[in-house]
């Protein structure tokens, strides 16, 4: 078979030219480029007496400047990692969502709390982190940040005058929020700690994976960046590793997305897709886990085999007040437990007795999960801080899924009576 070189794929185009010449009538010329010789390039033409030109004709300014953009630095989508159709989407979905000015899709959740760090910190500079932080944030901030030269300070901010005491003992370059935080849940007042620190001149971060944007919304309350592990609750599937972070001005927005392009831990396409598809049902799958979660959260108060419950929603905890006036549409679907039996043996046994829950280290799927995060979500922070933390062996946290809430908790509470 004899393979057609690039002059005969050209000729075979001409017949086009003419067909469509009669479809737009006399008024418009239609051109056909050979671009080998730009000084002849018109291989066909129709109607050409509109400009005059005929059959070996040059090129026009028109399609030189077209070929220059398509050749150089204006052509969009010219290589993933720059920038992606699909990444885009989503960036600008959840820039809207967040009320933020752009967003940014990572290749994971903690892609994007480094790329964030790694843009607004320099050694010497002070970040104060909440002292319940993510476990994967606090081995990042203790193992890279602080050997890099960043003084880091965790401090308990549930008191916002708290951080008047830190901003007059440091000069601090950034505040970072976690609210809900993983995995007690407990709250801080993100209008009181974001004015306090913008007085002081300091940025202000969140995590805002527990609540979404659909519970709540940190830019419109003060914050500069907001961050979600997308792999969470923006997906709502379980089946993507990602990050995405929003950011209230065009100014945060050039240096955040120049170290994303140079340090090149974007998301996938296809991950951004299964995000956008996680999304379109966000309101659906939130409302559902706040109704289930808060029911599971009442029953377990009751079960004899659990010490104390952590739920924002419930009058007991600490923070109800504060999630009454701060997340009025509800808290979300993690609720964690206390067990009476404070030992990894009774944990266990619970984790291994359910059969429709499932253990597993990530949550925010439309299925019911538990996780033990003094082995899992914290295992690398060090036995001493976890203690500090609140984070005790046998303390469990469950993602309360969509399912039937009586299936949920008929599968809860016999696992619960093993340790009895």
């Amino acid at each position: 078979m004899r393979v057609q070189d690039d002059s005969e794929i050209v000729a075979s185009y001409i017949p086009l030219v003419s067909f469509l010449g009669e479809v737009v009538g006399r008024n418009t010329e239609v051109v056909l480029h050979d671009l080998v010789d730009i000084d002849a390039s018109v291989v066909a033409i129709v109607n050409g007496e509109v400009s005059g030109r005929t059959v070996g004709s040059p090129a026009t300014d028109l399609v030189l400047r077209e070929l220059e953009e398509d050749s150089g630095e204006q052509v969009p989508y010219r290589y993933s990692r720059l920038s992606n159709p699909t990444r885009q989407v989503l960036e600008d979905t959840v820039a809207d969502l967040e009320r933020g000015a752009a967003g940014f899709a990572f290749s994971s959740g903690m892609a994007g709390i480094d790329a964030v760090w790694r843009t607004f910190l320099r050694p010497g500079d002070t970040i104060v982190a909440v002292a319940d932080i993510y476990g994967g944030a606090y081995d990042l901030l203790v193992d890279v940040y602080k050997e890099w030269g960043v003084n880091v300070v965790f401090a308990d901010l549930g008191n916002p005058d708290r951080l008047d005491e830190l901003l007059q003992a440091h000069k601090v370059k950034l505040v970072w929020l976690e609210t809900p935080s993983n995995p007690l849940l407990r709250l801080v007042d993100i209008k009181a700690l974001a004015a306090k620190a913008h007085a002081a001149g300091a940025l202000v971060g969140i995590d805002n994976t527990f609540a979404t944007p659909y519970l709540q919304q940190p830019l419109d309350m003060g914050c500069d960046i907001v961050f979600h592990s997308a792999t969470k609750y923006l997906c709502g599937h379980s089946d993507v590793l990602m990050g995405i972070v929003a950011v209230k001005t065009k100014e945060l927005a050039k240096p955040l997305h120049d170290m994303m392009v140079h340090t090149g831990a974007i998301a996938g396409p296809m991950d951004c897709w299964l995000v956008l598809r996680g999304i379109k049902t966000l309101a659906l799958r939130m409302e559902a886990h706040c109704k289930n979660a808060l029911d599971i959260a009442r029953r377990l108060e009751a079960h004899p085999a659990v010490e104390k419950v952590f739920y924002p929603g419930l009058p007991s905890h600490e923070h109800y007040e504060l999630a009454k006036t701060q997340m009025p549409k509800g808290i979300g679907g993690v609720v964690t437990v206390y067990l009476k039996n404070d030992t990894r043996e009774a944990a266990n046994s619970v984790i291994k007795n359910m059969k429709l829950v499932k253990m597993a280290s990530s949550l925010g799927g439309v299925e019911s999960l538990i996780n033990h995060c003094y082995s899992q979500s914290h295992s690398g922070v060090p036995h001493d801080v976890k203690m500090e933390m609140g984070i005790k062996v046998g303390l469990l946290r469950f993602s309360v899924g969509i399912e039937d809430v009586d299936d949920i908790w008929n599968d809860i509470s016999k696992a619960l009576d093993t340790t009895l």
